[in-house]
């Protein structure tokens, strides 16, 4: 018996070594069926019944069937799950509980169970709530799907769903740190400079609360600026290992979304007592730099201080007041350094022109929203010169703080940005070369090469050119180690300038203090720490795109139904269609295939290229400008559709 056994598993084994076999990640579609698409790029056809055993996202490995010249998967074994902990909507059906992924591609109805700790009956059905998954029917044992709910994020009428759901899919924190009241300032054993009667000012948003930098300018007898920035100390409040230090540190940045921040520090200090407010006296890390005739940077020198800013500008005002439009008028030593601080920013912007990288201008969106949470207006705010006044000072002052770490101690927190991986290095050039371009492979890889190529490319003023390049490019990531940032065209680049808002910039702090004390600096800081920076970044600018994208959808939701046309500008293809951005507002809006002719087979989309062909013409590419309507406004999965309204 043990051996028939035996000889059995071995047939089994031998059958399963000699059955064809795929591995990929499962991509479902609204039909039913789905796809396994390969890391090699392969795509295998999963049909319906296949389906119900997995989710979209799983990676799997599944048996390949052949039928002539047709070929399908089943999936048989999960390698890893595409839903662990996720968001989802309750549904209640008698005595039945279960829940609905909150995913575009997810519709799937998923049994569920309550966790202990949690009242079912203050559950109810719409609920928004955070479940895992804890059994799957590829898991050995595991006869189906099965998901337990941990969490309840929001009641289904609940106005504040859009915020709420957002933070909790992304593990974001819902509201600011509570830290106790008490917060008095430390002895540091640092001598602070008296500034408070130097007219330092303020320039923000005219809602902005954080307010962590002032500014004083003072021309130089034989030409050029010295610029003495004051940023906001709340290192001289926050002991490093305090309880507030340490939830800075998990948070590592404040949330900006619209209509709402969730404060890295306490609102007491972010808020209050580090805010440079106007008349008030705070304690301030500070740092004189002279600027050069033609823009380029001098001497400069950290130092702790006191200030009391002495005015609370507002962006719009000044910009207007340097335009000479609008009523408002600075007291005349404002003037002054408002003039002063113009000139510099145009010498400052000249000399990045030729010397570094400047970033092209694009405007904000900004929603205007009544106190419940809804869309009144979204305004369209152009970079002006106020912005780019204060823009250009703190470029200058991150650049001398990445200077002072870099030479005093040799580490820091640094924004290390390479344009391209060295692994995409040889692609880009290939690409390049494909279109004419020519080029060595260090104008990729070499940040003074670098800057030359960039500069020729932005001189051809191709949106198509532009947009495929940057396919290959890389991310900016916080690093212990100095490095090149090739987006600034700069050395090195380290900020300082915004403590209250993000925990790099306090680590900064620490270390620039110790240099002034003459203290020995720590230890680097961990790549554990550089990594959730990075981490952390990224969830926040996705928590901030993803409440955006909600708000369209709600704020356009009439304009689908009315097909509301819309300028537009193309700035993704894929296969199923093209995504473009509405530049009334920002939004963007998917484009699908079948809405762009009627015959979908005359529709032929490369999507490695970025051109899309109708009828044998290429009628667009990335980059186009054209005209849209958009027909639907789906809030179930956030998302625009819209058609070519030529």
């Amino acid at each position: 018996m043990l051996q028939n056994n035996s000889l059995l598993a071995q047939l089994k084994q031998q059958i399963r070594d000699t059955t064809p076999r795929a591995e990929g990640v499962i991509k479902a579609t609204e039909k039913g069926f789905g796809f396994l698409e390969t890391d090699n790029g392969e795509s295998y056809f999963v049909p319906p019944p296949a389906m119900k055993q997995v989710l979209h996202g799983d990676r799997v490995e599944a048996v390949i069937h052949e039928n002539g010249d047709k070929k399908s998967v089943e999936p048989e074994k999960l390698i890893e799950a595409g839903l662990d902990r996720f968001v989802a909507r309750v549904q209640k059906r008698e005595d039945r509980l279960a829940v609905v992924p909150d995913h575009p591609s997810i519709r799937n109805v998923l049994k569920a169970r309550i966790k202990n700790s949690l009242d079912e009956a203050s559950i109810a059905d719409g609920d928004w709530v955070v479940a895992r998954l804890v059994r799957h029917p590829l898991k050995e044992n595991d006869r189906g799907f099965f998901t337990q709910i941990d969490e309840l994020v929001a009641k289904a009428a609940d106005p504040a769903v859009p915020w709420r759901v957002t933070l909790a899919r992304h593990a974001l924190e819902q509201a600011s740190p509570e830290a106790g009241s008490d917060w008095p300032l430390h002895e540091e054993g640092l001598t602070r400079e008296d500034l408070t009667a130097q007219p330092f000012f303020t320039i923000d948003g005219e809602k902005t609360r954080d307010m962590d930098d002032a500014l004083r300018v003072t021309p130089l007898a034989d030409g050029g600026w010295q610029l003495s920035v004051a940023i906001a100390d709340p290192t001289a409040y926050v002991e490093e290992g305090h309880a507030a230090d340490l939830e800075a540190r998990t948070r590592a940045f404040t949330v900006y979304l619209p209509g709402q921040n969730v404060t890295m520090l306490p609102e007491q200090l972010a808020d209050d007592l580090c805010s440079l407010h106007e008349g008030q006296e705070r304690p301030a890390l500070a740092c004189t730099l002279d600027i050069n005739a033609d823009g380029s940077l001098g001497d400069y020198r950290f130092f702790a201080a006191n200030v009391k800013s002495h005015a609370r500008l507002v962006y719009d005002n000044v910009s207007d007041w340097i335009d000479g439009q609008g009523d408002w008028a600075p007291e005349e030593d404002i003037a002054e350094q408002l003039k002063a601080l113009r000139e510099l920013t145009e010498a400052r912007t000249a000399w990045r022109n030729a010397h570094a990288l400047v970033f092209k201008d694009r405007p904000d969106y900004v929603f205007e929203l009544d106190e419940a949470g809804n869309v009144l207006a979204i305004n369209t705010e152009e970079r002006r010169i106020a912005n780019r006044m204060i823009e250009e000072s703190m470029i200058a002052a991150n650049a001398c703080c990445a200077d002072f770490l870099a030479s005093h101690i040799g580490h820091g927190i640094f924004n290390v940005h390479r344009a391209f991986e060295p692994e995409k290095a040889e692609a880009a050039q290939e690409f390049l070369a494909a279109q004419e371009i020519d080029v060595a492979l260090e104008a990729l890889t070499e940040l003074d090469h670098y800057k030359d190529l960039k500069r020729a490319l932005e001189s051809r003023d191709d949106a198509w050119l532009d947009a495929r390049l940057r396919r290959f490019q890389g991310f900016t990531s916080m690093s212990a180690q100095p490095g090149p940032h090739f987006g600034l065209g700069l050395a090195a680049y380290a900020t300082w300038t915004s403590p209250i808002r993000k925990y790099g910039d306090m680590v900064n702090h620490r270390l620039i203090k110790r240099v002034l004390k003459s203290e020995q600096a720590p230890a680097e800081a961990s790549q554990a720490l550089t990594e959730q920076l990075t981490e952390r970044r990224r969830l926040n600018r996705m928590a901030e795109r993803d409440v955006k994208d909600w708000l369209y959808v709600r704020y356009l939701t009439p304009a689908a139904k009315d097909q509301t046309v819309f300028e537009a500008d193309i700035m993704a293809i894929n296969r199923g269609g093209m995504r473009v951005r509405l530049t009334e507002n920002g939004a963007t809006a998917f484009v699908p295939a079948p809405l762009m002719h009627s015959d979908r087979d005359k529709v032929v989309i490369d999507d490695k290229e970025g051109r899309i062909q109708i009828e044998g013409e290429e009628r667009y590419k990335l980059g186009d400008s054209l005209r849209v309507a958009l027909v639907e406004a789906r809030e179930e999965t956030r998302s625009l559709v819209a058609k070519p309204a030529e």
